[in-house]
């Protein structure tokens, strides 16, 4: 592995409160964390204007930051056909608007069956959900695969790879995730290695499916995790992730209640100690 390329999502310093953290701020921020990037949460940004993007993507510039990804919230596991393509649509979009800020890759979520309730009572559950009544996995499964291929040929024309993660539903599990990578054949469909969410034993997932991750999200959980909190032993993983030379960006996911302006930088010095 080379030179540690760390970044850091911008969801590190807003974790969905009423108030939003400007992205601005966030980039700011970044530079004065020695990062070398920032992945921007779409639920943060202010607008989709084409000028507004246009000044975060000048910001970034100017700071000497890149913009490595762009992480959005889209959902294929829907038993009706225009709630997908609703879906569907949304992806093409967010790939235009990644395209527009010059950011390579977008996080894909595949969607998950809703049975669970709260995100609270899913995490109760370790992330495992019933189907809806009259369908299966093999359906959601299904439908998912045929979503990302709908939105593939535009990923192809604007540069973008889409880059599933394993974030609950159908890939809270490294065969879920492996299922629907295997069903497609593409160059700009990749994979984002969470290392936060296996919730039982990480280590075996993370070694199976390292040799096909671009992206990387590192979760740290400083002050106690909003969620729950996992105790990563990042030399190990970094460890893990050499062995298959991985060359991409590691993303910090700062999940603690902890103030970010101290907990960020707290996780940047232990991932850059692991992967010294």
């Amino acid at each position: 592995m080379s030179r540690l390329r760390l970044g850091a999502s911008t969801y590190s310093f807003w974790h969905f409160t009423d108030t939003k953290v400007p992205i601005e701020d966030c980039l700011r921020w970044a530079r004065e964390m020695d990062l070398d990037g920032i992945e921007i949460l779409h639920q943060q940004m202010a607008s989709e204007d084409r000028g507004y993007l246009q000044s975060l993507k000048r910001q970034a510039f100017g700071l000497g930051l890149d913009l490595y990804g762009l992480s959005i919230h889209q959902d294929f596991v829907w038993p009706e056909a225009e709630k997908r393509d609703e879906h569907i649509a949304h992806t093409i979009r967010c790939i235009d608007i990644a395209h527009e800020l010059g950011i390579p890759c977008i996080r894909l979520n595949s969607g998950r069956w809703g049975t669970s309730g709260t995100f609270d009572e899913l995490m109760a559950a370790r992330g495992i959900e019933t189907p809806l009544p009259g369908y299966s996995d093999d359906d959601a499964f299904d439908w998912c695969i045929d979503s990302i291929e709908k939105c593939l040929p535009r990923a192809a024309e604007q540069g973008v790879i889409l880059a599933l993660e394993n974030h609950w539903g159908l890939t809270f599990g490294a065969a879920g995730v492996a299922r629907i990578l295997d069903a497609i054949d593409s160059p700009w469909l990749s994979f984002l290695l969470d290392t936060g969410n296996f919730l039982e034993e990480p280590y075996p997932a993370l070694e199976e499916l390292a040799p096909r991750a671009c992206m990387v999200h590192a979760k740290s959980y400083f002050g106690g995790g909003e969620w729950y909190s996992l105790d990563l032993d990042y030399k190990r993983i970094a460890g893990i992730l050499a062995g298959v030379n991985f060359q991409g960006y590691v993303s910090i996911e700062m999940e603690g209640k902890e103030d970010p302006m101290t907990a960020v930088p707290k996780a940047v010095a232990v991932l850059r100690e692991a992967f010294a």
